[in-house]
């Protein structure tokens, strides 16, 4: 009999990563923080929590921050700049590159250019 799953893939779905609304997280925090003591570990294994996810989350809202409560890594990425922004930095980065280049170029250049005329000078080089 053959299977349908080719070698070697894992028949399971990837899981996928738990985010928390800002609402939940400031519930939970509520809720740990008026648990008494031997109570909060009990409310941090049934979230499937650390105890630093409280403290970060217990820090976002002393600072007032409700939008920081919302996790980074699976927010929405950051909006991408113009296309001619972005553009225009990658020349403006070109640009100070080639300049550097430049006037390294011609720092040699200068150099080499009074090696030879001094030697000439001291009669060293056969001209």
């Amino acid at each position: 009999m053959t299977s349908t799953i080719p070698a070697g893939s894992d028949p399971a779905p990837r899981p996928k990563r738990r985010t928390f609304s800002p609402e939940c997280k400031l519930r939970i925090v509520a809720e740990y923080d008026a648990a008494p003591k031997n109570e909060k570990g009990a409310i941090l294994r049934r979230e499937r929590l650390y105890h630093s996810h409280v403290k970060e989350w217990r820090a976002a809202r002393d600072a007032g921050a409700l939008e920081k409560l919302v996790d980074k890594r699976t927010s929405p990425a950051r909006p991408k700049k113009p296309a001619a922004e972005a553009e225009n930095e990658k020349l403006r980065r070109q640009v100070e590159r080639l300049e550097k280049e430049l006037a390294r170029n011609k720092a040699a250049l200068e150099v080499m250019g009074k090696v030879p005329m001094a030697a000439l000078r001291a009669g060293t080089v056969a001209g």
